[in-house]
Order: structure tokens, then sequence, then C-alpha cells
């Protein structure tokens, strides 16, 4: 019963690994590492801090997904972060979601 316990936890661990790097991937594929960071402000402010900033918020996921997807000006500084249009709702979610997993 341990073995199968055990097995069932690696493949879970495996499986959440695998989609962090899968929503790691969208967020390099979406045009979002051209103006943030993981870890350190580039353009726009780090990842890390923007999941800070709205951690614990019920609605942050669905808050971020919007600025996403329409853009913000005003929240982080000067330079506006311009509308990505060509990420899906869905894909906006999902990176929403990705960044407010960081720590």
């Amino acid at each position: 019963m341990r073995k199968v316990l055990l097995g069932v936890m690696a493949a879970s661990a495996a499986l959440w690994i695998g989609s962090a790097q899968a929503d790691a991937e969208l967020a390099k594929s979406s045009g979002c590492l051209n103006c943030h960071n993981v870890d350190t402000k580039l353009v726009g402010p780090s990842l890390k801090d923007v999941a800070a900033k709205y951690a614990g918020q019920a609605d942050a996921a669905d808050y971020l997904a919007g600025k996403i997807k329409n853009g913000s000006n005003g929240v982080w500084g000067t330079i506006p972060m311009p509308p990505n249009a060509n990420v899906s709702d869905e894909n906006a979610k999902k990176l929403a979601e990705f960044i407010l997993t960081l720590k």
C-alpha cells in the first residue's frame, strides 16, 4: 500500500511540475517575458512582485487576466502595459493563475 501511495504522490508531483513548465512556456510564447522577469523588475514589475501584490485576493486571477488581455496604465508606474489581444481568454486566465503561484 505504501508503494502505491508513494507512486501516486510521485506521479502527482510530475504532473504539477509539467503543468508549471507548460505555464512558464506559455508566458514566454505570449510575450510576457519581453517586459517581465520572474524574479526582478525589467520594464514591468517582476512576476513575483505581481503575485505578492495580489496574494489572497479572491478575484485576483480574473483581475490579472483582464489586465493581460486589455493592458494597464498607472498601476506600477508611468510605463503602460499594452493589451495582448493575441492571448485567448483561457490562456490569459492560465497565465494569471500561474503568476499567482509564484513566491
